[in-house]
């Protein structure tokens, strides 16, 4: 009690910062712009031709022409890069995935015609064989094993049309050993030592990725299997800082964990250990989680959504890649 006979109050009151919203905008630690945003599109061959995808409700699979159309529209938004993924037509599917380094496959095309129509926003290309091959893994295969060695020197072809295309920034997603340095020695051997690399270095073997292979193709072609023997286990944390430490050696420009929201104390861990431009993936899974509880009304869409976003930068990413980056950039404005 105080000496007067009234209770005694705090004199330090946390409230008194949050009573304002100038004062809480004053004060905010961490803040989500455009300039912040990834957004991961899907192309399809055709003309005119958009197709959805069930299990991401507002996601579409577009043909070059309309995807084109979108780019720009998330240039005008404030949106620095789009992240390329191909819908391959079932017929061009192979054992070895050999259409992931045909010049003018769909991404290629795909490239050229965006970088066409908008050589000043970002373009990212994925490198990996899952939406090439057959039987959906990410490389070669041969006596049900995924082959390391081999599957890198098709990588290195892949990301070559595809810098040759275009492409600002290769990402591999494959998981191989040793491919960065694979590939960047490739790409500099041909002069492309302006390609940038986007390590997708902590990549876990996450069930959360099952919206992704049905947009792109690749979930039937996968069926029963899994991925368990490339990507990572998602126990473990150590073993991720390993991953981006090689990585990083061996000549990666940005890193990548994936998946997102699951695997915050990933980025920390890595932002804090390597202080490299560090992003993270809110896979297909995350967002179809709070894109369907926000169509079943149980959510409120812009504010999880753009509360998510929060949840990355102050976990130190860098940049998130979302599906729903032009949504984003509308909520929070240039």
């Amino acid at each position: 009690m105080a000496h007067d006979g009234h209770p005694e109050f705090p004199t330090t009151r946390m409230r008194r910062n949050r009573r304002h919203d100038w004062v809480r905008r004053l004060i905010r630690e961490s803040n989500v712009t455009p300039a912040d945003l990834i957004w991961p599109v899907f192309v399809q061959e055709g003309q005119g031709v958009r197709t959805p995808v069930p299990s991401m409700p507002g996601v579409e699979r577009l043909s070059i022409d309309l995807l084109v159309q979108a780019v720009g529209e998330a240039k005008s938004l404030g949106i620095p890069a789009v992240a390329v993924f191909p819908v391959t037509p079932p017929e061009l599917k192979t054992p070895d995935g050999d259409e992931a380094t045909n010049p003018d496959n769909l991404v290629c095309r795909t490239v050229r015609s965006i970088k066409d129509a908008h050589d000043d926003i970002g373009v990212i290309c994925d490198v990996a064989l899952d939406p090439y091959t057959t039987h959906g893994q990410d490389g070669i295969v041969r006596d049900g094993e995924v082959l390391n060695d081999e599957t890198v020197a098709v990588l290195c072809a892949q990301a070559f049309v595809q810098a040759q295309a275009g492409c600002d920034v290769i990402a591999p997603s494959d998981m191989m050993d040793g491919r960065i340095r694979a590939i960047r020695e490739a790409l500099d051997a041909e002069g492309l030592d302006h390609v940038s690399l986007l390590a997708y270095s902590a990549k876990y073997a996450s069930a959360f990725y099952g919206p992704f292979r049905d947009a792109v193709g690749s979930a039937q072609n996968l069926g029963t299997a899994d991925k368990r023997t490339y990507q990572m286990d998602p126990a473990n944390t150590d073993e991720a800082l390993r991953e981006v430490a090689l990585d990083v050696a061996e000549g990666a420009d940005m890193v990548m964990v994936k998946p997102g929201m699951p695997y915050l104390d990933i980025v920390r861990r890595v932002k804090d250990s390597f202080g490299l431009p560090t992003f993270a993936y809110q896979v297909s899974g995350e967002y179809a989680m709070l894109r369907g509880a926000a169509d079943q009304g149980w959510l409120d869409w812009d504010k999880v959504i753009v509360e998510s976003m929060l949840s990355f930068k102050r976990a130190g990413a860098d940049g998130v890649l979302t599906y729903a980056a032009p949504e984003i950039a509308k909520l929070v404005g240039a």
